[in-house]
């Protein structure tokens, strides 16, 4: 479990160093230039990082179902090699697939004046901007996306089925509890990050603001890395007696 929070963390911590600067940056000076490849570098780089956290909450939730499902047999099961194994195939399949999308993106023609209504290069005001005809890349896009997010969806709805019901098996409500309690935070971080893409991607633009749309980015750009980490924080006991031995330390100073 830790090994796959650390590989989240890393995962959140590029995609904030990549959008948040730049953000704060066009705030303060009210708009900002960035060059053609620097906007394709950080439209790939948000993407694949997405993409990673799909799979990596999908691995997660296989492990949460393990844990709570077949407890005994799960040493055996998540062994090291395995967790390695899926945490890289995960990296390598986000930034692979990707890579098909910035090439068609790459390909378009852009014919000015092109000015971002956006505080980070996302694929739809990148594709607004294009004079050449979309709706390949577009369809491209979808078909390419629609697998890497629904099949995740499906795969931890289906978990988290079973690992309901084997904690309302388990007859004492101590035993529930403790159960539960292993998966509860990542039940949390799946929730709040796919609800912010499917309320960003899903739901039909049309009618929408821009402001809104900006409003919604920031829901899966900014609130959930910083959410996250709290939400970990503070449903983990390991974590809890670190820091309270920590300001005991300083209080007893």
């Amino acid at each position: 479990m830790y090994f796959f929070i650390s590989q989240l963390s890393i995962s959140e911590i590029l995609l904030s160093t990549q959008i948040v600067p730049n953000m704060l940056h066009i705030l303060l000076n009210n708009g900002a230039t960035i060059s053609f490849i620097g906007c394709l570098t950080q439209f790939y780089l948000f993407c694949a990082l997405e993409f990673f956290d799909c799979l990596l909450l999908t691995v997660m939730s296989y492990d949460r179902y393990v844990a709570i499902c077949d407890p005994l047999r799960y040493t055996s099961i998540m062994s090291s090699t395995l967790c390695v194994m899926l945490v890289l195939g995960s990296w390598l399949f986000g930034f692979s697939v990707v890579l098909i999308d910035f090439i068609g993106v790459r390909r378009l023609n852009f014919c000015g004046p092109n000015i971002i209504d956006h505080f980070f290069c996302d694929v739809d005001p990148l594709l607004e901007l294009s004079c050449s005809d979309t709706f390949l890349i577009q369809l491209l896009i979808y078909l390419l996306g629609f697998p890497i997010v629904f099949i995740p969806t499906t795969i931890i709805a289906v978990s988290y089925t079973y690992i309901v019901i084997s904690v309302l098996r388990i007859p004492s409500s101590t035993g529930r509890q403790k159960a539960f309690s292993t998966c509860s935070s990542h039940l949390i971080v799946v929730s709040l990050f796919f609800w912010a893409l499917f309320s960003v991607y899903l739901v039909p633009t049309k009618g929408q603001s821009s402001t809104m749309s900006k409003i919604l980015s920031l829901l899966y750009t900014v609130f959930t890395p910083l959410i996250n980490p709290i939400i970990y924080s503070l449903r983990n006991k390991d974590i809890k007696k670190v820091v309270q031995q920590i300001v005991n330390k300083h209080v007893y100073w």
